[in-house]
């Protein structure tokens, strides 16, 4: 047990501030790194400014922050695990590429379906227009 006793964090303020520091440079590195999630940053702006042209419903508005959160979500993931596969292999193994694209695939999926979402929503108002 006392083994555990070493291992157990401490809680506080200062343990909040410096996990929220982590998080703006984890967000930080993913943006100047990785091209889409500055597309999805772009896309979800397009989507935001959408919704307050059109007046969306709170559902909508549930919706769309959903898809916007689950997408740019779901893309730290996927730099996270490319990152970590980098960092244990340079070297070409099947493990490694299944794990790459099995998070990226994971990631087109969510996009699929949150483009998919948006149809739903925005073209009705779109054609409304005409």
């Amino acid at each position: 047990m006392a083994s555990l006793d070493k291992n157990k964090k401490k809680f506080g303020f200062k343990r909040i501030i410096s996990s929220i520091y982590n998080s703006g440079n984890g967000l930080k590195a993913a943006y100047s790194s990785e091209q889409s999630m500055y597309i999805h940053l772009v896309v979800s702006i397009v989507l935001l400014a959408f919704s307050f042209y059109f007046n969306i419903s709170v559902i909508e508005w549930m919706f769309v922050i959903g898809i916007i959160g689950l997408t740019l979500a779901i893309e730290l993931i996927n730099t996270a695990i490319e990152s970590v596969v980098d960092l244990v292999t340079k070297d070409f193994h099947p493990l490694a590429k299944i794990a790459k694209d099995t998070a990226s695939g994971a990631e087109f999926v969510l996009t699929i379906t949150c483009f998919i979402i948006s149809l739903i929503i925005f073209v009705p108002k779109i054609m409304e227009l005409f």
